[in-house]
């Protein structure tokens, strides 16, 4: 080891090696393979460098020593006061800065374009069967001419299912702006929109419904959607009835293929 750096102390060699692994990471991907290195991934990379650098740094309880020393000397060393009450003033502002700038909403677009209504499969297999996308009908549409009193009676069904499972995000007047909502990112679909249901079948929905983000193709990210995967606590027949009623209390009509 070079004189000048086994002088160093050990503290500002670990932080230096930290930083230095670090800017390797980024050129490597950034410069060298020019792909941009996704932040979960790089975080995860760097916690293991920071356990690895510490635990070669505290090998010895004589390296321990040397590692801690700085930091003992500024909390114990009555000469340091100044710089103690700096850096207990400083340290806790930037973690502050640190934590609202990750945790505070961005709206900047993302890297790529995302598609808000992304296209359905030709098909599906939910609730162990396989549906074929392009020729589902909601079963109980067709009541709507043939019982129109047996249709009210589905469609208040579907609001019961609805408020007990959906309007935390989505909201009690199907708005997108339920008490979760302010959480999500994206937000819920704002199903008054003229730009959402009204422009979808309603195949669309029962395969979103069923299958929620997880079921979203590649063109759906980079954002991924909070939808849980309904397949797993609502029935088949649950999701249609909550289908109808999505449609009657917005004063919408489902897209039909005859239209197309």
């Amino acid at each position: 080891m070079p004189k000048k750096l086994k002088n160093m102390p050990r503290l500002l060699q670990a932080v230096l090696a930290v930083a230095g692994i670090y800017l390797g990471f980024v050129l490597v991907f950034d410069v060298i393979l020019g792909q941009v290195i996704p932040a979960s991934l790089l975080t995860m990379y760097m916690f293991f460098v920071v356990a690895g650098v510490f635990m070669v740094y505290t090998f010895t309880e004589e390296s321990a020593r040397a590692l801690t020393a700085p930091i003992r000397a500024l909390v114990e060393d009555p000469s340091k006061k100044t710089i103690r009450n700096i850096v207990f003033v400083l340290v806790p502002l930037l973690a502050g800065a640190y934590t609202y700038n990750k945790m505070s909403p961005s709206f900047e677009a993302p890297v790529e374009l995302r598609s808000i209504h992304p296209a359905p499969p030709s098909s599906v297999m939910v609730f162990g069967k396989r549906y074929d996308l392009l020729k589902l009908v909601n079963p109980y549409r067709k009541v709507e001419k043939e019982d129109p009193e047996k249709f009210k009676t589905l469609v208040a069904e579907g609001a019961a299912i609805y408020i007990q499972n959906c309007h935390s995000c989505h909201g009690g007047k199907l708005d997108g702006r339920g008490p979760y909502a302010v959480g999500l990112n994206p937000v819920p679909l704002n199903f008054q929109d003229v730009g959402t249901i009204a422009q979808l079948q309603e195949s669309y929905l029962f395969w979103r419904i069923a299958t929620g983000g997880p079921g979203l193709p590649k063109e759906a990210t980079p954002w991924i959607s909070s939808m849980p995967v309904w397949q797993d606590f609502l029935t088949e027949d649950e999701i249609w009835k909550v289908i109808l009623f999505l449609y009657d209390y917005t004063g919408q009509r489902p897209r039909s293929w005859e239209h197309e």
